[in-house]
């Protein structure tokens, strides 16, 4: 499977902005669907936004309007632009292979070191 790399996240002000990257090796991602998924304090790991090999997304209610997920097949790279954070985007982001975008349960692989994200109220 393809191997992932997250980085990006950081310290912010609620109402602030950051932009996530999920960089890939390996020789299948442009035909791989991706995932971002975070896990906060005390909350289980859930699906923030998920997109196809083809482009089209999938975004979980909490975030929609305010994260974009997009990818650069020619970069091997998943971004998630996160603007206006709430304190209760605080949590660790991880991106993950997805056997479908439309099925936030099941991936591909395992679990990354994750990137940090705070978001101070």
């Amino acid at each position: 499977q393809v191997q992932l790399v997250e980085s990006g996240g950081g310290l912010v002000q609620a109402g602030g902005s950051l932009r996530l990257s999920c960089a890939a090796s390996g020789s299948t991602f442009s035909i791989n669907d991706i995932g971002w998924y975070r896990q906060g304090l005390g909350n289980q790991r859930e699906l923030v936004a998920a997109i196809s090999s083809a482009g089209d997304t999938n975004y979980a209610g909490s975030v929609k309007g305010r994260f974009t997920i997009s990818r650069d097949n020619a970069k091997k790279t998943v971004y998630l632009q996160m603007n206006t954070l709430k304190p209760e985007d605080t949590a660790v982001y991880y991106c993950r292979q997805m056997v479908s975008y439309t099925i936030p349960t099941i991936a591909i692989g395992s679990w990354g070191q994750g990137t940090q994200v705070t978001v101070s109220s």
